[in-house]
């Protein structure tokens, strides 16, 4: 199960897969939810609603971990730490990431629901990966029974 090189991280990260993001909630259990990301500078953006529950939770404690994986086996894990880089407010820097991550989750139709919500306020995060890890996928040597 080798590990992507850097051009293969950069070009699964820049398809349609999703990312679940973990984060703590309130209770300090783990809050798990799938989110729309974009891969840049070095980190990963993401953009919630204004009411959206995990905003909050990544500003209260801004500890996270990303899973993003393909049906291939191929993954990206990420360890790391939120930046509130915007707080809730409309027409932002966050506009401008939202439109790259409509456009390559929905492609052009996606305009649409932009511009129908370009008022509602979002935040815009961004996550510094303190750890990340690849998999091309497969099963490792070291899960392996000898007798199989």
């Amino acid at each position: 199960m080798p590990a992507m090189t850097p051009t293969q991280i950069n070009d699964f990260l820049a398809t349609d897969v999703l990312c679940r993001l973990a984060c703590v909630d309130a209770t300090g259990h783990p809050y798990v939810v799938p989110c729309w990301f974009t891969y840049a500078d070095g980190g990963f953006y993401v953009v919630p609603r204004a009411r959206s529950v995990w905003a909050v939770y990544l500003q209260n404690d801004p500890r996270v971990s990303l899973c993003i994986d393909a049906e291939d086996g191929r993954r990206v894990l990420v360890q790391g730490t939120a930046q509130v880089m915007e707080e809730p407010n409309v027409g932002g820097r966050w506009v401008e990431i939202a439109r790259e991550m409509v456009l390559r989750y929905q492609s052009e139709e996606g305009l649409v629901y932009l511009d129908q919500t370009i008022g509602e306020p979002r935040w815009l995060f961004f996550i510094v990966a303190d750890e990340m890890r690849s998999s091309t996928g497969g099963w490792a040597q070291r899960y392996k029974h000898s007798e199989w």
